[in-house]
């Protein structure tokens, strides 16, 4: 196995760094993903809708006319194999900083030595959402100059995580995710690329493999190499790998789910609107998709308590307390149980008759109290007695249990207002037909019946 791995990477692998001239450097045991990046924008697979060639982005390269350039989407994409093919093309010297990694110190001496360079190289900065709003606010000089020219690269929507005058003065491309037969076409490239892949390792691999790389790499072809090199790398020269190797390496598989960042806020969005549309199934995905890869349940029952209340409501008053118990039980039974729990609380909250009238009524009540004077609270509404109310000559609160239906024609609002308009679905038909009673009883003579 040791003389495989000296083979494999002696001849000099493709790294992610690109010299002065454009060409890329060289270095010895790079990994399969690095040696396999794209060397020209031509190589570079996927992304048709940014690539093709009637597009914006080639026809900016070509021309070398391109100015700052904000690449978004997931992980594995083709985002870092974009901006080293760019500079390639381009001839363009290419500064790479690592958001994550990099602090104002290593950004202005980056910033310092583009300055004294003869011409604009490219400045690649990969995880841009990393950086905070003052180093950000450190780019706009010299990206205002055309100092350098600006790459970002992001997981994040740049319009959340972008200040807005970077923003403006960069052209912005989203990027797909690759889809599995695109991806299984690059490790069948990549497994038989004696120069830069793993041709050497004289490895073969059934399609149903390469398939099933394909279609659990979410679309990242990162993922999908880095997985077929440590299949090669675990088999003897020659060998020829089964989808039961597979199955043995497959036990552990990571799904792409980073807690707190872009794919937990897409997940948890998902698994809300599906639950609002009636459509149990989706949401049960994205619920073991949450749980699979490693969400806390409790967070998914806080969601269900609030959407108990803000999309069932007052369709389905039983929905809150079910909600409710959901999230007791992540509290006391735990996972992995607890995920029972949730799925019966899912499957309730997508199937259940949806109203969210009692959202709007209060939405429409903080807005009337945010934008609007303040309305005083009524004399007989306030906590005094009713002998008082005699001696300033002013309205007693009339008892409500008192009259027909336990409703009084009294005005609880200095200036009444309507905010809470009931739907027909559901409990709340039944509630709609109780206001129009209570109106109509409102506007009839009181009787005390006390």
């Amino acid at each position: 196995m040791a003389g495989l791995q000296g083979e494999l990477w002696s001849d000099g692998a493709v790294a992610g760094q690109v010299d002065g001239t454009g060409s890329p450097t060289h270095r010895p045991r790079a990994p399969l993903a690095v040696r396999m990046r794209p060397r020209t924008l031509g190589e570079v697979i996927g992304q048709e809708h940014i690539l093709g060639p009637n597009c914006l982005l080639p026809r900016l390269v070509r021309q070398n006319s391109f100015g700052n350039l904000l690449f978004f989407g997931p992980p594995g994409c083709g985002k870092t194999s974009l901006a080293e093919a760019i500079a390639a093309e381009t001839g363009s010297t290419l500064v790479r900083l690592n958001a994550v990694l990099s602090n104002v110190a290593e950004l202005r001496g980056a910033l310092q030595s583009a300055r004294r360079a003869p011409s604009p190289p490219i400045l690649f900065i990969d995880e841009i959402h990393r950086f905070n709003r003052a180093q950000q606010d450190s780019l706009l000089p010299d990206v205002e100059r055309g100092t350098v020219r600006l790459i970002g690269a992001t997981t994040h929507t740049p319009t959340v995580y972008v200040i807005s005058p970077l923003l403006s003065r960069s052209h912005l491309f989203q990027l797909e995710p690759l889809t599995a037969e695109q991806v299984q076409c690059y490790l069948r490239t990549a497994l038989g690329d004696e120069e830069r892949g793993l041709g050497a390792s004289g490895c073969g691999a059934e399609e149903e493999v390469l398939n099933a790389l394909a279609e659990t790499c979410d679309g990242d072809l990162r993922r999908a190499l880095n997985a077929l090199e440590t299949l090669v790398m675990a088999s003897p020269v020659g060998a020829h790998i089964t989808i039961a190797d597979w199955k043995a390496f497959g036990k552990e598989r990571h799904l792409r789910y980073d807690r707190d960042e872009s794919e937990h806020h897409a997940t948890i969005s998902a698994y809300i609107k599906s639950m609002r549309g009636c459509d149990p199934d989706a949401a049960l995905y994205w619920l073991a998709k949450m749980l699979e890869g490693g969400e806390d349940p409790r967070f998914i029952g806080r969601r269900l308590v609030i959407f108990a209340s803000e999309d069932v409501g007052m369709a389905d008053p039983q929905a809150l307390p079910i909600a409710t118990a959901c999230y007791g039980s992540c509290e006391t039974v735990g996972m992995p149980e607890c995920a029972i729990n949730l799925a019966h609380g899912t499957v309730y909250m997508a199937t259940a008759q949806k109203s969210n009238s009692a959202y709007a009524a209060f939405s429409s009540a903080q807005e009337e109290i945010r934008t609007k004077a303040i309305q005083p609270v009524p004399d007989f509404l306030r906590n005094q007695p009713k002998s008082l109310a005699r001696r300033l000559g002013t309205e007693a609160y009339s008892y409500a249990h008192g009259h027909e239906e336990n409703v009084t024609g009294q005005c609880h609002m200095v200036n009444p207002k309507q905010f809470y308009f009931p739907g027909t679905a559901g409990a709340e038909g039944a509630v709609a037909e109780r206001m129009e009673r209570i109106r109509a009883l409102r506007r009839k003579p009181r009787i005390n019946l006390n």
